[in-house]
């Protein structure tokens, strides 16, 4: 399963792309506007300089919510930077947008997905990714890992070619749950990445071992 960073501060994404296991960065409306990004060319030069020094796919949502507005946007996106994925809703003019945006060749992040249904109807509009929100699933108390598991399977048995993006990740618990439930790609937020590689015993046996060669370089 890969991992991509859910956020839009710089700061955040730059130290996580030095850990060299972030494979692409998600954004989205509330994200920028988190991070002091104000309008839309502030969000389109912070999208530009992330793809500076990200690789991999660089999601940006659209903000409109007719069809004809959210494709307008798409395209416009389309042209930021070399890979970008454009999130549309799943709307019923969200399925249109994604099947008119997909048709140009443009790829797609079919984003606050909720059900296998809307997942299905993504897939089939030519949606590159499908972003299930697990961890608002769970805060209704709903099973987002089921959901996970659900598309997962049936995308697997039918050859669907869409992959299946965890969304709406709170915790590392999250991140296995999501990776044994058949996810291609995690996005997480940046303090869940660093608590992906922290472990009590990791650091007792650090200072272990620090202790024990002090100890015997002193002898």
């Amino acid at each position: 399963m890969k991992l991509f960073l859910d956020t839009a501060n710089l700061d955040e994404i730059r130290d996580g792309a030095r850990l060299g296991v972030v494979s692409g960065v998600t954004t989205n409306p509330s994200l920028a506007a988190s991070a002091g990004i104000g309008d839309r060319e502030a969000y389109r030069s912070a999208v530009a300089e992330i793809a500076s020094f990200v690789d991999g796919p660089i999601s940006v949502e659209v903000v409109s919510t007719d069809t004809q507005g959210m494709v307008d946007e798409g395209r416009d996106i389309a042209n930021w930077i070399p890979n970008p994925w454009v999130k549309i809703p799943s709307t019923i003019e969200g399925i249109e947008a994604i099947a008119t945006l997909a048709g140009e060749g443009i790829r797609v992040n079919q984003t606050l997905c909720f059900s296998v249904n809307q997942a299905i109807l993504g897939a089939q509009a030519g949606a590159t990714v499908v972003s299930p929100f697990i961890g608002r699933l769970d805060d209704i108390g709903h099973d987002g890992i089921a959901l996970i598991r659900d598309i997962a399977d049936l995308f697997r048995e039918a050859a669907v070619e869409t992959q299946v993006m965890a969304a709406s990740v709170r915790h590392p618990l999250h991140c296995l749950k999501a990776a044994q439930a058949g996810a291609h790609i995690a996005t997480v937020p940046y303090r869940t990445l660093i608590q992906m590689a922290q472990h009590p015993l990791t650091d007792a046996g650090l200072a272990r071992f620090i202790a024990d060669w002090q100890k015997a370089s002193q002898t």
